[in-house]
């Protein structure tokens, strides 16, 4: 592999690839089995970064990366939002009247139920959305279909049915971007996201009072969710994501505040914020103003 490689998880043609071919078009995008196969990868020196899944503005968080991530050792160096689009292929000569079956993932099967009854489909459940489209080229029948995305038709010559036949237009997919060396954006150029994990003391009103820095110090906590550490009820790990750079005083006052009540407190990275970020800021409303 050379220095200009990522890896995903998947295979060609999932939306993990779509992701590295936006994001990075004259790179090299390698599919990796698993998740922790990626963070292998770049740990040993064979990819530069890796493109890994989130979470999905539908199915919600991606359970495998938030246990994966603090224990890395990489750091996240970019984000990126993808609008999921699916598109209902088939092999060359098939048409709607001809497929009798489509096949996805589970969670693709879901988002596309409309389509599936309009056209008396039976749905298939398949490990990928990518994986469903190479078997359905791989078999050539004209009964089977897939959901899959523009980059899997194209990888695997099937034909395009149609297009953009998801449920809910604004199913969006949330990937960051890591890499094994702390790449710090300079304070001030550009609105940055930093993201951390914690887990708290195990006394009362601790997470209330490690949250309430930011709220007195003016930071906007975008993302704050929990997950249980190695199968115990009792130790919760937290994940965040906060607008701003550690740098800026009052980030720097908030995080120094929430050390007093944290038993665990790791920084996963700081990076430049996604444009995808600026459709959804809400204007600050003021009580009893205009």
């Amino acid at each position: 592999m050379t220095s200009n490689t990522i890896v995903y998880q998947g295979e060609p043609g999932s939306y993990s690839h779509t992701s590295c071919r936006s994001v990075f078009p004259g790179w090299e995008a390698v599919g990796c089995d698993t998740f922790q196969d990626c963070f292998q990868t770049v740990q040993d020196g064979g990819a530069s970064l890796a493109m890994i899944a989130l979470e999905n503005s539908l199915a919600g968080r991606v359970a495998d990366v938030h246990h994966l991530l603090p224990g890395s050792g990489l750091s996240i160096v970019g984000e990126f939002f993808l609008p999921i689009h699916f598109q209902l292929l088939a092999p060359r000569g098939a048409t709607t009247e001809t497929i009798k079956t489509v096949e996805a993932h589970v969670m693709g099967l879901g988002q596309c139920r409309k389509i599936i009854r309009e056209l008396k489909l039976k749905g298939v459940v398949a490990a990928d959305n990518a994986g469903a489209a190479r078997a359905v080229a791989q078999s050539g029948d004209l009964t089977r279909a897939a959901f899959a995305s523009d980059v899997a038709a194209e990888i695997y010559g099937l034909d395009t049915l149609r297009r953009n036949v998801e449920d809910e237009a604004h199913n969006t997919t949330r990937f960051v971007i890591l890499a094994k060396d702390k790449r710090v954006p300079v304070r001030g150029v550009q609105p940055c996201i930093t993201t951390f994990v914690f887990r708290v003391r195990n006394v009362p009103a601790a997470l209330y009072k490690t949250l309430g820095g930011f709220a007195t110090n003016g930071v906007n906590m975008t993302k704050l969710e929990s997950y249980m550490l190695e199968g115990q009820f009792f130790a919760t790990m937290f994940y965040a994501d906060v607008e701003g750079h550690p740098d800026d005083p009052g980030l720097a006052r908030a995080l120094d505040e929430m050390t007093y009540y944290c038993r665990e407190f790791t920084l996963l990275g700081v990076y430049p914020a996604h444009p995808f970020r600026d459709n959804f800021r809400e204007p600050l409303e003021v009580p009893g103003g205009k």
